[in-house]
């Protein structure tokens, strides 16, 4: 395997790292802490995706950086437009 192959595997797997440990949150609701691993994973796929100038994975990488921030203001945003009631 070469260098590049290698990088984008491992940015690859950052990504779906990061994914799979917001599952407990989203889809089970269970609050598990584990969605604070994307603060560290993701600045590592990032610095991988950007060794290989792989700008789909530079995006993607990115927004689950900052996906904490994303899915709050999706909830905030949500809970205004209903008025609070669920």
């Amino acid at each position: 395997m070469n260098n590049e192959k290698r990088l984008k595997v491992l940015a690859i797997i950052c990504l779906m790292v990061c994914l799979g440990v917001w599952i407990p949150n989203i889809a089970f609701q269970v609050a598990s802490p584990l969605w604070m691993l994307t603060f560290i994973i993701a600045p590592a796929g990032i610095v991988f995706a950007v060794l290989i100038k792989n700008y789909w994975l530079i995006i993607s990488n990115t927004i689950m950086l900052f996906s904490f921030f994303i899915l709050m203001f999706a909830g905030y945003f949500v809970h205004y437009i209903t008025g609070g009631k669920p």
